[in-house]
């Protein structure tokens, strides 16, 4: 028993080692620049009923060591950003950090899952500096847009609700959903680049400073985007 809280303990501590440094780049884009690419993030930790449940269907064994080499989701944060450039530029910026070891990388935005899910997975180990040891504990870092984050949450609420027995229509309703999600992540990240191609011209001519976005102009992105996918859709029908 002793053993299983310090398990538990240990992946809480890495859930909190990896919210810290993401709340100092956070902070620092906050204060220092311009734009902050992280718009907010969360975490969690899967109980240990979970834990047993995913080792039975993986036919993992059920053994500390065990968990802690072959199930890598067992602590998790999530990162939302504004647009599908900062989701990499967010990584880049973790995985340049010295203590912080990418173990594997799942690029779900280059290569979506069947069902449509985007997100782009990053399994890293950071040390947790313990009483008497340090300990390198796997965390799961999940790195997803606004519109992404919303699909996913959407279809988490639908297989909850219906196990593996989705009705087809569903399934498909939830791919279509995330084909329109993509489409309008799209259309933001070239209103993006459009603005700031506009800026840089209009504040720096010769081009020696980055424009970003600010907080209001991304929402006033998101809306127009939405706006004309809406019109797009009502015209296809």
């Amino acid at each position: 028993m002793l053993d299983l809280r310090r398990l538990m303990l240990s992946y809480k501590f890495g859930i909190d080692e990896i919210n810290t440094k993401i709340g100092i780049l956070r902070d620092e884009f906050r204060h220092i620049h311009d734009y902050n690419p992280i718009e907010h993030t969360g975490s969690r930790l899967k109980s240990f009923e979970s834990i047993v449940l995913k080792a039975q269907r993986k036919q993992i064994p059920l053994t500390l060591d065990d968990i802690r080499s072959q199930m890598y989701d067992v602590a998790g944060v999530r990162v939302t950003c504004s647009f599908i450039s900062d989701i990499y530029r967010v990584k880049d910026m973790l995985a340049a950090q010295r203590d912080l070891t990418v173990v594997e990388e799942r690029d779900y935005i280059a290569h979506p899952k069947a069902n449509g899910y985007k997100s782009l997975h990053l399994i890293v180990k950071v040390p947790v500096y313990l009483s008497d040891r340090v300990e390198d504990v796997v965390v799961e870092i999940q790195l997803r847009t606004i519109a992404m984050d919303f699909w996913a949450s959407l279809e988490h609420k639908i297989y909850y609700k219906y196990g593996k027995e989705v009705p087809r229509h569903l399934t498909d309703s939830l791919k279509l959903a995330a084909d329109v999600a993509w489409s309008l992540d799209s259309s933001m990240e070239r209103i993006h680049d459009e603005v700031k191609a506009i800026a840089a011209d209009e504040d720096d001519p010769l081009g020696r400073g980055e424009t970003q976005l600010r907080p209001e102009e991304v929402l006033e992105a998101f809306m127009h985007a939405a706006e004309v996918a809406d019109e797009a859709s009502r015209s296809s029908r």
